[in-house]
């Protein structure tokens, strides 16, 4: 069992070829540890050991690589490859592997930048155009969809950063201007979902006639679950994507086969949960579909609340708290926009108040310092943009790895700004059941056809266009004109019971723990 594995360290070895790392790292040079680790992997891999696969991939090759290789590469794959036959598919796997360890861990060069996209070209390529007989952990395949397109991010900021290249850097760039197109990784993650059949799977699964979710993307037939499993991740791969390109109409376009209230395959990796609703949230809060992206926020944020606990060991736990600050931001940032509490459950609303409560307070007056949040948060929460063209080489070299995060960050401000008027409306709304457009014209110290259009100016604004092209309100407070009157409709929270029984529940598990921690004599 992998779990009790323990890498032949007892016999002196380790000791020996940490010093050998300490002198020089040399590719070639494979340590009894690593060649144990892949000579398991690759035996329960070919057995679809799914257990051992897992616990080797997210235990032992972390706990390698913290104590053998922090500032190193692993060995090489030609180093590894005849451990295991040769097998061309596993060697991918290893070099996959080996990839993200690298830009984890250290600087990539160029060149290494170029090889990974090679490697995720073969695997892919044998994903789709092969036979592969395996099952892999979720985890691991969210891995590879989650680092590809990370790796497309990276590459287009380096890529903007001209100004100190090397002659030889661009020489590169310019001979391998396909490596991480925009066209390429899009194409790819693509075919995964065509080639797998995933929307299809899922709409036969509302009908009754799949097990996916059920199997969670696993195959006990004695199948495969790889094209499947990718296909499906590969949706949240496209809306990542898109977000990063400020496509975000397409973005929830590719996602819309996965139902997000619903616990689907996505659910059961906590990266990929996070990365689905935070990317799908960020879409709703520049579509102006606020409620969308304060329910889904609400809920993940719940979630983190309560199981992050369980993941204090894991190496993606700083990544999960980043997420979370991230997403209490844009939380911020909604409710300031559309004041909705109610729609926010009670632990949520109070960890928002300690962290934002003074700022969202001074996002309600729009004035310069306002503005100067609403900056700070955007900047802070959202994703790194990316600028997808290559450089032109004939011009003089300029860093444009600023310039999309800039116009998204121009279009949101534009959009606060709008939003101005509509506060001192929502204020004198929330005043009157009714009140006549003479007299509330007078209040705003306004004529009343520019009251009419200030009126109309909310109704837009309060509203937007959903996935299935329906116009949706995010308005708490709505209205309709009469005869020169302004009737006020204000919507009614509807009571969540649930809440009081989560909070209790937390609460509970708390005291558990607390009992737990307490050491009877």
């Amino acid at each position: 069992m992998s779990s009790s594995y323990d890498y032949d360290e007892a016999d002196g070895h380790g000791q020996m070829q940490l010093s050998q790392q300490d002198v020089a790292y040399d590719p070639n040079f494979v340590p009894d540890y690593v060649k144990s680790f892949v000579v398991h992997l690759y035996r329960y891999i070919r057995e679809k050991n799914v257990y051992e696969i897992h616990q080797m991939y997210e235990t032992s090759f972390h706990a390698l690589s913290d104590r053998y290789f922090k500032e190193t590469p692993w060995p090489s794959v030609d180093a590894v490859a005849h451990y295991v036959d040769n097998d061309h598919v596993f060697c991918l796997l290893y070099r996959e592997m080996w990839f993200r360890h690298l830009f984890a861990r250290l600087s990539p060069t160029l060149k290494q930048r170029i090889d990974s996209w090679d490697n995720y070209c073969s695997l892919f390529g044998v994903v789709l155009h092969g036979v592969v007989n395996m099952q892999l952990p979720n985890q691991w395949l969210w891995d590879m969809v989650d680092e590809f397109v990370y790796q497309f991010q990276s590459f287009c900021q380096y890529r903007a950063k001209m100004k100190n290249k090397t002659e030889q850097e661009i020489a590169l760039l310019g001979q391998y201007d396909k490596a991480w197109n925009v066209y390429g990784v899009l194409n790819y993650l693509q075919a995964l979902v065509e080639k797998s059949a995933i929307i299809q799977i899922l709409d036969r699964e509302k009908e009754g006639l799949e097990q996916f979710t059920a199997n969670d993307g696993y195959d006990y037939d004695g199948g495969s679950n790889v094209l499947k499993v990718l296909g499906y991740f590969s949706m949240v791969g496209l809306l990542r994507v898109h977000c990063l390109l400020g496509d975000y109409q397409t973005a929830l376009k590719c996602l819309q086969p996965i139902d997000t209230s619903q616990q689907g395959v996505y659910f059961i990796v906590i990266g990929s949960h996070i990365a689905t609703i935070y990317h799908y949230g960020f879409a709703c809060l520049m579509l102006r579909r606020y409620v969308d992206a304060i329910r889904e926020f609400n809920k993940i944020l719940l979630h983190i609340y309560m199981i992050k606990q369980y993941h204090q060991k894991s190496s993606q736990y700083e990544q999960i708290l980043k997420k979370n600050e991230q997403m209490y931001a844009l939380l911020a940032i909604c409710l300031s926009l559309c004041p909705q509490v109610n729609l926010v459950d009670e632990t949520v609303n109070s960890q928002l108040r300690e962290k934002y409560g003074e700022k969202m307070a001074r996002m309600q007056k729009f004035d310069e310092e306002a503005f100067a949040i609403y900056d700070e948060l955007f900047s802070y929460a959202c994703p790194k943009f990316i600028t997808p063209s290559a450089p032109s080489f004939d011009e003089p070299l300029v860093n444009y790895n600023q310039d999309a995060y800039r116009l998204q960050l121009k279009l949101f401000l534009y959009e606060v700004k709008q939003q101005q008027l509509l506060s001192g409306i929502r204020t004198f709304l929330k005043v009157y059941s009714s009140i006549s457009l003479a007299k509330l014209a007078n209040y705003m110290d306004v004529d009343e056809p520019t009251l009419r259009t200030i009126l109309l100016t909310y109704k837009h604004k309060t509203r937007a266009v959903d996935s299935d092209r329906k116009i949706i309100s995010n308005a708490d407070i709505d209205f309709y004109i009469e005869d020169d009157m302004i009737r006020v409709v204000e919507s009614k929270p509807v009571k969540r019971y649930g809440d009081i029984f989560l909070r209790q529940i937390i609460k509970l598990e708390g005291v558990m723990n607390n009992l737990d921690s307490i050491k009877l004599e």
